[in-house]
């Protein structure tokens, strides 16, 4: 028998890649004008960036994500109220799909975040730290890394971008209704992720949202593969270090925000998260930003 094999229709190709960054930026910062002939994809994680660019000029919030199309001029603000976390990724791909997304910003859904999230630990299997160094001509790849790492990276970047794709031609009441597998855990996480600054236990929890420890404790884990209490402590300090690099608070005011017991009680809690004091961390991140100038 001769069977007859199909090839494969490639729409997306990601041919090259440059670079994968993650960025934790001060407020006040501005990047040099920049061109280049691949794309550049810009994701804001947390906060607001102000964007500048031939295809797009204007503010991109969190959740939302802009592509740059080869040789466009543009470069980055960050606003005066709230320093951003931001991932950018420079890759090859000519297919004109992605012109509209050079346009007009987009807002993921937690699928697609959820997705760009896998691609950026990905890069980080494939490619040496640091990953947060501004105007990186060369991001030399690892010696050694995981099986098919490189592989799943070029893989996981079109399927997202093809996701980007199917999503934008899709009706406006189809396309924004996101996929919940446990509606009564994802009301939790909703809870804290807008509460995490107040003070919140897992009675206040159970009494609130009508579940048992057992099952709230172990539903949550498996939803989102934390604890309630990691899931509030890196909410935690992941504010913590934007208000640290936005210059407005010291420490024992940052503390006193984010609910901490005491400023003792923060400080510990933040070099556990971060591996640095609540000061080393931001003279870090300073150092980084001046080093890419």
């Amino acid at each position: 028998m001769k069977f007859d094999l199909q090839s494969f229709n490639i729409q997306i190709n990601v041919s090259k890649i440059a670079y994968i960054h993650y960025f934790e930026f001060t407020n006040h910062y501005h990047t040099q004008t920049d061109s280049h002939n691949f794309c550049e994809l810009l994701y804001v994680d947390k906060g607001t960036l102000l964007v500048h660019g031939r295809n797009f000029s204007g503010e991109l919030c969190v959740n939302q994500l802009i592509i740059h199309r080869p040789d466009e001029v543009h470069s980055l603000t960050t606003s005066d109220a709230v320093a951003p976390n931001v991932i950018i990724i420079g890759f090859e791909c000519k297919n004109e799909e992605l012109v509209p997304f050079s346009q007009n910003p987009v807002t993921l859904t937690p699928e697609q975040t959820k997705t760009l999230s896998k691609i950026l630990q990905e890069g980080m299997n494939v490619f040496e730290p640091p990953y947060d160094i501004p105007n990186t001509l060369h991001m030399p790849k690892r010696k050694e890394y995981p099986f098919g790492a490189d592989q799943l990276l070029k893989i996981g970047l079109e399927s997202f971008l093809i996701s980007l794709v199917r999503e934008s031609s899709l009706p406006e009441s189809d396309s924004k209704i996101p996929v919940k597998t446990n509606p009564g855990i994802h009301a939790v996480y909703q809870y804290i992720f807008e509460n995490y600054n107040t003070k919140i236990t897992l009675d206040n929890l159970c009494f609130l949202f009508a579940m048992n420890k057992t099952s709230l404790c172990r539903n949550f884990k498996q939803e989102f593969g934390m604890t309630v209490l990691e899931f509030i402590n890196s909410l935690k300090i992941r504010e913590a270090k934007s208000l640290l690099r936005s210059g407005k608070y010291s420490n024992t005011e940052i503390s006193e925000k984010l609910g901490f017991a005491s400023i003792h009680y923060f400080s510990r809690m933040f070099k556990i998260h971060t591996g640095l004091s609540p000061s080393d961390y931001i003279r870090s991140v300073k150092s980084k930003l001046t080093i890419g100038c």
